[in-house]
């Protein structure tokens, strides 16, 4: 089927649009970008008058939990939750049960995908075999079933030896090394930033250190071994600062953050104990999430991501020591840019194209899509006046564990098209 997006604000810094324009789709391509562009009336026509068009955005840090936890989620309703979020691509990360450390495992997430037909999943295979951070996992055969990075997401390498074996091996292939740096040696125990939020509450520390330490002896080996290197949930700002300084050095590093580490912090944790607060790693002091609102605004940080981490409600229900960390994000992460933002002016709408849209694509070795003639005609169109209440009801995911529970925001993706198909209709998932 045909559509035309009718005089919606498009917004591609990668082609030098930003202005109102019209959207021919033909198939699963933009067949034309112009003003005033007539149509047969056969082609649908979408009034896009105050909307945003812009290239398909991108996760590439989801947890969709299948296989093994699908009570959770699985790749078709975290495919539902991707959409209705405005999403077209989202890449998975392999802590699943099994892990997602050989080919047939990325086959399975790659078949499972194309069975939901929503939205394009990325599988990251893992670094190591079951992420035990022993062995070096099938690298080779993941590649060629599609696999897009490489990651023991969860779990910090804690063998810097192992690591390095690791990055060498993935340099081979032209995919990116997704680093979670997690000393375990100093989080043990932890459940909560170290400082006046865990002594005000009680609760093992979680220091920062326990994060910096690694960040530092990973781009010490990408230095060694030329891998690109991905510094995953960044949440520090002396993490960035060394980000910053290997970026300035010529290193392949790059970096991405939450919104959850931009927009809250440590002070947002009472002592109503709301566990949708405890995440990996912890909200960290208010100063370290304005040093990451300014690292996204200015590049410093490359790229947004939720770390999309869905729980079923007993794991979350329950004391703060025992609770499962994480929260859920896909469904709230671009109406918080924008309403945080995009609305106040402190970040233009390349910026968030960029960082939601082109440099993950880049990342996970992706074909860019852009809105000019021949392109892959993935696509999210935005109402920046809708409003939503986060509540229980909004979610597509199978969990409910929003940090962001209660609040309104301003700004939303009404459609959603992928491979030139609809799937989001007016905020509604196909």
């Amino acid at each position: 089927m045909a559509f035309l997006i009718r005089g919606a604000h498009v917004v591609d810094p990668q082609v030098g649009l930003d202005g109102v324009r019209d959207v021919l789709i033909e198939g699963k391509e933009i067949a034309e970008v112009a003003e005033g562009i007539r149509v047969d009336e056969d082609v649908e026509v979408i009034d896009g008058a105050g909307r945003y068009l812009v290239p398909g955005l991108v996760d590439m840090h989801v947890h969709f939990r299948d296989p093994g936890f699908e009570y959770k989620e699985t790749i078709a309703s975290g495919s539902r939750a991707a959409v209705h979020g405005g999403f077209t691509d989202v890449a998975t990360m392999p802590n699943t049960d099994p892990v997602t450390d050989t080919g047939a495992e990325i086959r399975y997430q790659v078949d499972r995908a194309h069975a939901a037909g929503l939205v394009h999943v990325r599988p990251i295979g893992a670094l190591t075999r079951g992420e035990k951070g022993e062995a070096l996992a099938e690298i080779g055969d993941m590649v060629m079933e599609g696999a897009a990075a490489f990651s023991d997401d969860g779990h910090g390498v804690q063998s810097a030896g192992m690591m390095r074996t690791c990055m060498e091996y993935v340099s081979q292939f032209d995919r990116v090394v997704c680093a979670h740096c997690e000393d375990e040696s100093l989080t043990t125990n932890g459940v909560i930033n170290e400082g006046r939020a865990s002594t005000r509450l009680g609760m093992f520390g979680w220091p920062a250190l326990g994060e910096e330490h690694e960040i530092y002896r990973d781009i010490e080996l990408c230095r060694l071994t030329g891998c690109a290197l991905h510094i995953c949930h960044i949440s520090t700002a002396k993490g960035l600062e060394m980000v910053k300084a290997a970026k300035a050095e010529g290193l392949p590093v790059t970096c991405e953050v939450t919104p959850h580490h931009l927009f809250l912090c440590e002070e947002d944790i009472t002592d109503e104990y709301d566990t949708n607060l405890k995440m990996n790693p912890p909200l960290r002091l208010a100063s370290d999430a304005q040093a990451m609102v300014e690292g996204i605004i200015d590049g410093s940080i490359d790229c947004l991501v939720t770390d999309h981490a869905p729980h079923a409600a007993h794991e979350k229900d329950c004391e703060w020591e025992i609770a499962y960390f994480g929260t859920i994000g896909l469904e709230t992460s671009l109406p918080l840019m924008l309403t945080r933002l995009v609305r106040d002016g402190r970040m233009s709408w390349q910026r968030l194209v960029e960082v939601m849209a082109v440099n993950p694509r880049a990342l996970l070795r992706c074909r860019p899509v852009r809105i000019e003639t021949g392109s892959h005609a993935d696509l999210t169109l935005i109402d920046p006046a809708r409003e939503l209440e986060v509540t229980p009801d909004h979610f597509e995911s199978k969990s409910k564990n929003s940090a962001f529970l209660g609040q309104v925001l301003v700004g939303a993706a009404t459609d959603v098209f992928v491979d030139g198909r609809r799937m989001l209709v007016n905020g509604e998932v196909a």
